[in-house]
């Protein structure tokens, strides 16, 4: 965890912070309009004053949000096909990645699965303080009616078997899934398998070792 140093206020390192991510980030590729980051920016300020009424976030990683959060959803900019318009991010959360994605990416038609109704309403809250144009869904994922998408993603939510059971029913011929993994993933994609049929790729993590970015293409159910 990141301490303050002495005289260094918390709006300070903040922003000394979030420079640090958007310098890494376009690194990586990835370039903002002012309007972009300053969505980024309100949507970490809506979560750090909702985070003391409801746990949207781990506490221990609220010192170090920007790089453990927000460049952690960003990575994901650069694995998104150029014809993608539209996003469900399942198990939203507090927006990670989902909001990261549609205020990096305003063109896509992003929606946000959430089934707890307070970090429904701070997702709500947030796109609205943020200008972000999202579809917020508050329900069970296998509530959600099936509706073909151009990307599925998921950060830190179920073993990778039951992601591709989600994600199954909003694949069409072109949907990719991305879905942040940790350490175990051998031993899930040993599982899923068994049942599933995909293209894989394992892209390393940029904020953790020994995590991954996991993309499936071509999805489909062993006979």
């Amino acid at each position: 965890m990141k301490h303050l140093r002495r005289g260094e206020s918390s709006v300070s390192r903040e922003t000394s912070d979030a420079e640090a991510v958007r310098r890494r980030a376009e690194s990586l590729g990835i370039a903002f309009a002012d309007d972009s980051w300053d969505r980024l920016r309100l949507h970490v300020e809506t979560l750090l004053k909702w985070q003391p009424r409801i746990n949207l976030v781990a506490k221990s990683t609220l010192a170090d949000i920007w790089h453990r959060h927000v460049l952690d959803s960003l990575q994901l900019v650069p694995l998104l096909p150029g014809t993608a318009r539209s996003v469900i991010d399942l198990g939203s959360g507090a927006g990670f990645p989902g909001l990261v994605l549609s205020a990096a990416r305003p063109v896509l038609d992003v929606s946000l699965v959430e089934a707890d109704h307070r970090k429904s309403a701070f997702l709500l809250e947030a796109s609205r303080v943020a200008g972000t144009s999202v579809k917020v869904i508050t329900q069970r994922i296998e509530a959600v009616s099936p509706t073909p998408v151009d990307i599925v993603t998921a950060r830190a939510l179920a073993p990778l078997p039951k992601l591709l059971e989600w994600a199954a029913k909003f694949q069409h011929g072109h949907t990719i899934c991305l879905f942040h993994k940790g350490e175990g993933l051998d031993s899930e994609l040993t599982e899923a398998a068994r049942h599933w049929m995909m293209d894989l790729d394992r892209v390393p993590s940029v904020t953790a070792p020994g995590a991954a970015i996991v993309r499936v293409a071509r999805l489909r159910p062993r006979r």
